[in-house]
This record gives C-alpha cells, sequence and structure tokens, in this order.
C-alpha cells in the first residue's frame, strides 16, 4: 500500500474543520463514548447523506441525534414512528380552506434541516417509503407541485435490532437511501462510570441547554464544508480499487445481492468526507476501508443459509477487504 499523502490544508479548510471538531467536543457534553457515531454523522451530514442509527434502547441514540443537532445550529424535528403513523403526517397534506374555497398544502415535519425519524422500523412500510423522495430527491411533491425541503437535510433514523414485535423490516429501496448504517454499541467500563457520574451530579438529558451544549457552526459552515470534502480528489487507481470492492461482493458465497453502483458512489462520497476531516487532499484506499463497513453494511442480502449460520455483512465485508488487490 503506498504512503498517504500529507495532510494539507488552506486557511479556509482548517477553519471549518475546526469547526467539525467543535462539534465533536460539544456533543461530548451530553453524550460520552459515542465519538464514533458523531464522526458518522458528521460524514453523512457533510456527503449530503442520510444515518440509520442501530442500537438496543438506552444506548443515547435519540439523545446522540439531539446533541449532534443542538451543535450544529440547525432546525431539528422528531418524528415518533408508529404503526398507525400515515405518510401525510411526514410529508404534509392538502388541507381545505374554507375562507379560501380551495386546497392548500400544509408542510409536514419533514421540513426540517434534521429528521430525527424516531423507531423508523415501528411503522408500516407505506409510510416509510413517504420518505424516499425527500430523501433522495430533497423535496416533497404533492398535487402535481414539487416543493424543496431546506439545505443542509439529514434524516437521522433509529431503530431496535433485537425488538421484533411490532416492527417491519425496512424495504431495500429504503435501506438504499441511508448513506450509513451506524451500530450504538454500549460505552465501554470507564464511559459508563463516567454517564453515571454526570448523571449522580445532576444531568439531565432532557434538558441540554443546561448541560452547556451551543451552536458552534450554522448551515452556511456546513454548506461551506460540504463543497470542501467533495472537492477532494482520488485517482484513477482508488477508483478502480472501489469497483474491485464492490464486484467482490457480489461473487461472494454467502452474498445474494453485492454492493450497486449506488454503493460504490457512497463509498466514494463517505471516503472523500473522511479524507477531508483528515486534511487529505485525495483519498487513499486507508479511507476507502476505513468507510467500507458503515457504507455496504446494510445494502448487501446475504443468502439464507449464510444468515442462519450467522454470517453477517460485517464479516463478508472485511473478507472481501482482505482478499481485494491495494493499489500500490
Amino acid at each position: 500500500m503506498s504512503t498517504p499523502p500529507a495532510p494539507t490544508d488552506s486557511v479556509a479548510d482548517a477553519e471549518l474543520r475546526e469547526a467539525m471538531n467543535r462539534v465533536r467536543v460539544e456533543v461530548g457534553k451530553a453524550v460520552i463514548g459515542q465519538d464514533g457515531a458523531v464522526t458518522g454523522l458528521l460524514i453523512a451530514l457533510l456527503s449530503r447523506g442520510h444515518v440509520l442509527l442501530e442500537g438496543v434502547p438506552g444506548v443515547a441514540k435519540t439523545l446522540l441525534v439531539r446533541a449532534f443537532s443542538t451543535a450544529i445550529g440547525l432546525e431539528t424535528t422528531r418524528i415518533q414512528f408508529t404503526p398507525d403513523l400515515m405518510p401525510g403526517d411526514v410529508t404534509g397534506s392538502l388541507v381545505y380552506d374554507a375562507r379560501s374555497g380551495s386546497f392548500e398544502f400544509r408542510a409536514g415535519p419533514v421540513f426540517t434541516n434534521v429528521l430525527l425519524a424516531d423507531e423508523i422500523n415501528r411503522t408500516p412500510p407505506k409510510t416509510q417509503a413517504a420518505l424516499l423522495e425527500a430523501m433522495e430527491e430533497r423535496q416533497v411533491s404533492a398535487d402535481g407541485v414539487s416543493r424543496a425541503l431546506p439545505d443542509p437535510f439529514l434524516v437521522a433514523a433509529t431503530q431496535n435490532p433485537v425488538e421484533h414485535e411490532g416492527t417491519y423490516s425496512l424495504p431495500e429501496a429504503q435501506l438504499d437511501r441511508f448513506l450509513l448504517k451506524l451500530v450504538i454499541d454500549a460505552p465501554a467500563r470507564d464511559d459508563e462510570v463516567s454517564v453515571l457520574r454526570r448523571h449522580a451530579d445532576g444531568f439531565s438529558p432532557r434538558s441540554l441547554a443546561e448541560a452547556g451544549l451551543a451552536a458552534v457552526v450554522g448551515a452556511d459552515g456546513i454548506r461551506a464544508a460540504q463543497r470542501a470534502a467533495a472537492a477532494v480528489q482520488v485517482s484513477d487507481d482508488v477508483l478502480g480499487y472501489v469497483v474491485d470492492l464492490a464486484r467482490a461482493t457480489r461473487s461472494a458465497p454467502s452474498v445474494q445481492l453485492g454492493a450497486s453502483p449506488r454503493a460504490a458512489t457512497a463509498l466514494l462520497a463517505t471516503a472523500k468526507t473522511w479524507a477531508w476531516l483528515g486534511g487529505y487532499p485525495a483519498i487513499t484506499p486507508d479511507h476507502v476501508q476505513t468507510m467500507l463497513v458503515p457504507t455496504w453494511r446494510h445494502r448487501l442480502r446475504l443468502r439464507p443459509e449464510a444468515e442462519i449460520e450467522g454470517v453477517s455483512a460485517d464479516a463478508v465485508l472485511s473478507a472481501v477487504v482482505q482478499q481485494t488487490r491495494v493499489p500500490v
């Protein structure tokens, strides 16, 4: 593997990158031991993508998104997904105005910068599908009119991996709209002790202001960082490496449906953002490898017999990395 180029910075990039680092610090005032998830949220936001957060109850998934939204200074709306939630409850609907004698569009909670879709797998696929256009096209269509969503726009959805009663599997088309799937585990022992110490000292997750959280960047700074991350360079060799990895998943014996060309472009985007956050002018195979699992773990469909044997998408992707030639 070739030696990564030394990080380089323009003054503007350095200031933007420092602002992103301050976001991590601010979130840490409320959430301990989830630095990787905070970085994942940043990467998704700067890559103009969306995040699926998976974890058992009580590992601070919702608190993490709330703290992140506060730190980036953007408008946030939370939707509690339930079995009786209707598509119009998410996107908005046409409402009859008796005074004008006509129907008017009433915007739904999706018209925000950060949409927290809490327990997204508790609502039927029909309602989940209401988010597809919003996530992909960043607009909502009603009565033949398309209405643009605010910019930036991020969907951060949570789901519980172990409780199946009253839940629905996310359709593959829905999963494919998430740039990253982040698995939120319980914090390490020392971090968990720190969590308890904070609560013992009076910390309340219901009041982030009391915890001292403040906005350290805004919409303009985020849009500038998005442009800077998109401008990171990529060589033909690294492009070929991404394609080789995608093709390797399609021929893996445990895989029924491998990474698509859309998945390859998603990996390219996350690798560019990860490289930019590290101050690199171009992505390297290391950046691709780092982002491979969170970008692709939810895009593979394993064969039923492999799932019965306990094979995971993460394990398949790790094997693919080991078996695919790295450009030098």
